[in-house]
């Protein structure tokens, strides 16, 4: 009887802890990522009146052509970060009957790319982050000092090794 009760809660014990190790909090969870990789700065490339090979040319393949509507291509993309909430993204691009580009809708839409906003090459947008001025040291703090010493510092030039003979003997 007591080695049957000994028995009985080692394998409790042994079930319990073979349970908590699946949900164990150290446990590293992979990023699922699925669909088509949708950027800004390909929708800002499309342009009204471009064929379906220009458009498969800037977006790759669709991941959904409709049977049913076969004027709308519809591109998803999901990423479920590891134990987060899933994040997804739609475009839809609708043709006319002569295989051009009419019109998209979804969560991207045309306008100044990120990486132009950055850069600068439109005028009209601005960097998420400006640059900020830096103060100049403290007069007799460690900065200073530190800055006094690099601008004192001298360059020391490299010695430059000689050629190696190249008539053997």
């Amino acid at each position: 009887m007591q080695n049957t009760k000994h028995l009985l809660t080692s394998l409790t014990i042994v079930g319990l802890l073979a349970l908590a190790g699946c949900s164990f909090p150290g446990v590293y969870k992979i990023d699922i990522q699925q669909g088509n990789v949708v950027t800004q700065d390909m929708i800002d490339q499309l342009k009204p009146g471009m064929t379906r090979r220009q458009v498969r040319f800037i977006m790759g393949n669709p991941l959904i052509i409709d049977t049913f509507h076969p004027n709308r291509w519809d591109y998803l993309y999901s990423m479920m970060p590891g134990g987060a909430a899933r994040q997804q993204e739609r475009v839809s691009l609708y043709f006319t009957e002569n295989d051009q580009l009419a019109s998209l809708s979804g969560d991207f839409m045309p306008g100044v790319s990120r990486d132009q906003a950055i850069m600068g090459n439109d005028n009209n947008a601005t960097p998420e982050q400006p640059q900020k001025q830096e103060a100049p040291p403290q007069p007799g703090s460690l900065l200073e000092d530190i800055q006094k010493s690099v601008d004192e510092a001298k360059p020391t030039p490299v010695p430059t090794p000689q050629p190696l003979d190249t008539n053997p003997q």
